[in-house]
């Protein structure tokens, strides 16, 4: 059986590669049945239809020879092909005292045209086809008017038209259900084109984040060992104590960043990292560790979705940075978070020089910030203020079912 199944699809396969052998093929066995037909009287006897009692005229032979040869080319040329074997049909009825049944070659044909067109074209040649023959039946043929041939003429030629016509129906539908089934497949992979880019985008400004904050630490650490090393070593120890504890802290939110790249498929892998409100005080230490003066008020509320409270944290460590790298060493930053109806406002503050260096305007660091507000559909604003210093306020929204007081 499976042998049988083997050779059946590759005969089939090889049948549509070669769509022109096929019609010969057809043709042929048209042209077969044609000849037994002609050789068949129908009234024969009063037993039923005789075979070989009355034979095919050399005219008839020819005609059926010729509609058969013109199915050959029946899917190049359907209306052409279903003409000239209508023609031949009108010849052998009009011609022909016992006319050979060559309809069965335009009955092929019209089921090509009906197949092959639209719908429209099916019913007008169709029914011209059909009236033009059952008519010539009808008239010429040697049999009364109301004979079954002249009425088989008709049946015959209406369901060519009928079937042709479902077919080239059902070959619309699949192609349209699979054109659907390739248009979903592209969407489904543009989708996960896009979650990936957005997981990517996320990643990196988490990882900038990190660096930025905890890189620039050590730096005024570092420096500031460096500059006391000589003359007081012991505040340069205590330099150096926050440095190791600045790149501590950078290393572990480093792993815990990567760490969501690496724990994908782990259920009980944490799916965002550690940072949050909760721990600003200590975010807050490092900075005064590093020489920077920052004041903090708040507001006591309901915790913030997990989103919106590792954006705020972001906003405010990112722009300490900035106060830190741009604003001078003397300057001092005041940190506000504020919960005002469903929005939560965070603002940060500085008293550096009026003429903030270019930095504080572009960078990854606010471009970064921005694209975190954006993304929850809140506003950053960042500008110089009045009289000196620079002012971040972003205004994040807080869903409704947040679990938020009422």
């Amino acid at each position: 059986m499976t042998t049988h199944g083997s050779l059946f699809s590759r005969s089939r396969d090889w049948l549509r590669a070669h769509p022109l052998a096929f019609d010969a093929g057809l043709a042929f066995l048209v042209l077969v049945a044609m000849i037994a037909g002609s050789f068949t009287d129908p009234h024969g006897s009063p037993m039923g239809p005789t075979f070989g009692d009355r034979t095919p005229s050399a005219g008839g032979v020819l005609l059926m020879l010729l509609g058969a040869a013109a199915l050959v080319l029946r899917r190049r040329r359907p209306i052409a092909v279903l003409a000239a074997t209508t023609v031949f049909s009108l010849i052998g009825l009009i011609s022909d005292v016992r006319p050979a049944p060559v309809t069965m070659s335009a009955v092929i044909a019209l089921f090509t045209v009906a197949s092959r067109t639209d719908r429209p074209t099916t019913w007008r040649l169709g029914l011209a086809t059909m009236a033009v023959l059952t008519c010539a039946a009808m008239v010429f043929g040697p049999t009364p008017w109301y004979a079954q041939e002249n009425l088989g003429v008709f049946a015959w030629t209406g369901m060519a038209a009928a079937a042709g016509d479902a077919v080239r129906s059902r070959r619309a539908f699949v192609d349209a259900i699979r054109e659907r089934a390739e248009r979903a497949e592209r969407t489904r992979e543009e989708e996960a084109r896009r979650r990936v880019a957005e997981e990517r985008l996320r990643i990196a400004r988490d990882l900038h984040d990190v660096v930025a904050h905890h890189i620039a630490l050590v730096n005024v650490q570092a420096g500031v060992a460096a500059h006391v090393m000589d003359k007081r070593p012991d505040q340069a120890k205590e330099a150096l104590a926050h440095v190791r504890t600045a790149s501590r802290s950078a290393l572990d939110e480093l792993r815990a960043t990567v760490g969501l790249l690496r724990q994908s498929g782990d259920p009980e892998a944490p799916t965002e990292p550690v940072s949050g409100l909760a721990v600003l005080d200590d975010l807050l230490g490092t900075f005064r560790n590093a020489g920077l003066p920052v004041e903090l008020a708040r507001t006591n509320g309901a915790a913030l979705p997990a989103a919106v409270d590792l954006a705020a944290y972001r906003i405010i460590q990112e722009a300490l940075t900035n106060v830190r790298k741009h604003a001078g060493p003397d300057a001092r930053a005041e940190v506000s978070v504020v919960r005002v109806g469903r929005t939560v406002e965070i603002t940060v503050l500085d008293d550096g020089p009026p003429q903030p260096a270019p930095g504080r305007h572009g960078g990854h660091g606010l471009l970064g910030m921005r694209e975190r507000v954006t993304a929850l559909g809140g506003t950053l604003t960042a500008a110089p203020r009045y009289g000196g210093g620079f002012r971040v306020q972003a205004i994040l929204p807080v869903p409704v079912d947040s679990g938020e007081d009422t």
